[in-house]
């Protein structure tokens, strides 16, 4: 936590910025390690201060190192008591607030100037130092785990929901918390949906099930897709799958530390391109992931920033003919100076149950 509030008051320095508040509740918990509902952070160059209530006073006391804790529901009132008495006529604050929020601060720091900022805390996040990387592969063990446990449960007749029911509830049993996004489960023509969520559809034999699922273990999160078929492939099903999968792997090849967004997007593009279904590969190739799901970075076909160490990015190629079918393929991926660690292992080869 130390190394990480030194990096945030750098970063803070050459912006110029003498005074921080944090909102975001889990960049407090980044920052802090406490986790709660109600938390508000205020950093200056010699102060910091964590806020939250009654409800979280005592917890806040006992995981809380380094930070004055603050028990008090009218949080921007101490921020302005502070800012004043270290006579701070500005303060940063992280430009996600809402409306009424920033019209709140304008209300109780009169007269002091307020300065949005994007990913402070964010930009530190994107490096994700051991303690994290071990969480991160362990949720994603888990993810791994209740694919193999699926394939067992996953039969014709079984619907969408109760497929998506079996893989939430065998990651709770084998130590998630909770699951880090709604289970995709879609079968037939809806796998050709990027976001079809798991519906009330009977799978039936003949389909493509694509499944896209994850968990949070110890408020770190795992993100995987697997695509498999019911009963039986046709020929044109198993040559999109295995251009998908062609693109994943190649990615896998490829990736390493400084190579730059845009061809962390490009190389897997171009295998579905080459192929024929450019078209219908019809999102980004992945993003960050962490105590979010989806962090930065993100991935445009012109973005020339360069991928770093420690980085945990997800590779995730797809084929969608609408009406049709799709097949999506994700890892999470661990980025190193030579290549990347794949952190998801379940199997990739053409499963047909």
């Amino acid at each position: 936590m130390e190394q990480r509030l030194t990096k945030l008051r750098q970063k803070m320095a050459e912006g110029h910025h003498s005074a921080l508040l944090i909102t975001n509740l889990k960049n407090i918990y980044y920052l802090t390690g406490f986790w709660g509902t109600a938390g508000t952070v205020l950093i200056t160059a010699e102060r910091q201060v964590l806020i939250t209530d009654d409800r979280y006073i005592t917890y806040a006391q006992s995981v809380v190192k380094d930070f004055e804790v603050v028990s008090d529901r009218d949080a921007l009132s101490v921020v302005a008591e502070i800012l004043k008495d270290s006579r701070l006529a500005e303060l940063a604050f992280e430009d996600e607030v809402s409306v009424a929020y920033y019209q709140a601060m304008q209300a109780v720091l009169e007269g002091v100037s307020l300065v949005p900022t994007a990913d402070l805390v964010m930009g530190l996040r994107m490096i994700k130092d051991e303690t994290e990387i071990a969480t991160i592969q362990r949720a994603c063990q888990i993810s791994d785990q209740a694919f193999l446990d699926a394939l067992d449960f996953i039969k014709p007749g079984k619907t969408e929901l109760e497929v998506a029911n079996f893989l939430d509830f065998r990651m709770r049993e084998m130590g998630s918390e909770a699951v880090s996004f709604d289970t995709i489960a879609a079968s037939g023509y809806r796998s050709a949906m990027p976001h079809g969520r798991a519906s009330n559809k009977v799978i039936e034999a003949g389909d493509a099930l694509t499944l896209d699922f994850g968990c949070i273990y110890n408020h770190y999160v795992s993100d995987m897709t697997r695509t498999i078929y019911v009963g039986s492939v046709s020929d044109e099903e198993a040559e999109i799958y295995q251009t998908v999968l062609a693109a994943n792997q190649a990615l896998i090849a490829a990736a390493k530390a400084g190579m730059e967004y845009r061809e962390f997007d490009g190389v897997p593009r171009r295998v579905i391109e080459e192929a024929g279904y450019g078209p219908y590969f019809t999102h980004g190739i992945g993003h960050g992931m962490g105590l979010d799901v989806h962090e930065i970075p993100y991935f445009r076909k012109t973005a020339t920033d360069q991928i770093q160490t420690g980085m945990v990015l997800t590779d995730e190629p797809g084929i969608y003919l609408e009406g049709k079918y799709g097949v999506r393929i994700e890892d999470d991926l661990l980025i190193t100076e030579t290549g990347c660690k794949i952190l998801t292992l379940a199997p990739k080869e053409l499963i047909v149950i």
